[in-house]
């Protein structure tokens, strides 16, 4: 009865928000990314922690795959492409975390890449039979070579010009890894429970990222802006690349919310 009489409240709530506008949406959208950033620079006053918050939730999202590999066995409505863009940043980023100096986030990176590789051997091997292979058709390189390109070009001011471009590259490749899950998830519009969590720890992992570097610009009062990299351009398109995906990973977490409120365990796309 008390979950029921939670749930008739928010049904009512997110069928309002369904019925506004689009510009009464956007209004709602951005009034609440508002509220939580300035919730998040009351709780939390070390920028650091920020990353450490975006890192543990991909690593709970990981973790969430595991248990439906291991319980399920099967790997359905899993992008193959995704987890293999996801050890290609982390192996990058580890790296050069190991070339510059080693902290949580080198630990973070080594648990989350192992994991990964372990999820990567299991659904080109163990659980191929289950692999969406022909809807997971985004081709990798769309979104490799553009990123390769752009590191070469954008990236921090560094006395070592390798490492510089290596941890550009894994920072936009980061950026646009999830892009090859969301297309297979638009191709089979209705996601299973454990696939829809792993993406919504995702949106929140990136939520948090993004959250720092809006609010480290804001309490430098956009100093930060041009302290490394080249001129005004490093920190401005990583901060660009944070919001697009945010925003994109946002429309999917807005479903998966509504579902969970409804009681349904199934999460449906629109058309």
């Amino acid at each position: 009865m008390g979950q029921k009489g939670v749930q008739k409240p928010l049904q009512k709530l997110f069928t309002w928000v369904r019925n506004q506008s689009n510009k009464v949406k956007t209004f709602l959208g951005v009034s609440t990314v508002l509220t939580l950033l300035v919730t998040l620079k009351l709780l939390i006053h070390e920028h650091n922690h920020f990353f450490v918050l975006a890192e543990f939730a991909h690593f709970v999202g990981i973790l969430v795959l595991i248990y439906k590999l291991t319980t399920h066995k099967t790997c359905s409505g899993l992008s193959l492409k995704t987890q293999q863009l996801t050890a290609t940043f982390l192996s990058v980023r580890l790296f050069c975390s190991l070339q510059i100096e080693g902290d949580i986030h080198t630990i973070l990176d080594l648990v989350t890449l192992l994991a990964t590789f372990w999820l990567i051997f299991m659904m080109k091997y163990k659980l191929k039979s289950t692999y969406m292979e022909d809807l997971d058709n985004m081709k990798k390189y769309i979104v490799i070579v553009p990123s390769l390109v752009i590191a070469v070009f954008i990236h921090p001011r560094t006395s070592d010009l390798i490492i510089s471009i290596l941890w550009a590259f894994s920072v936009y490749i980061e950026g646009v890894s999830v892009l090859p899950q969301l297309r297979l998830m638009q191709n089979v519009k209705i996601i299973e429970p454990f696939t829809a969590l792993y993406v919504f720890a995702l949106g929140v992992s990136r939520f948090f990222s993004c959250a720092h570097w809006i609010i480290k610009v804001y309490d430098t009062s956009g100093s930060y802006l041009s302290l490394s990299g080249g001129g005004f351009l490093w920190i401005p398109v990583i901060i660009l690349a944070e919001i697009v995906q945010t925003f994109v990973l946002a429309d999917f977490c807005y479903y998966y919310v509504k579902s969970v409120m409804q009681g349904q365990m199934m999460v449906r796309l629109p058309a």
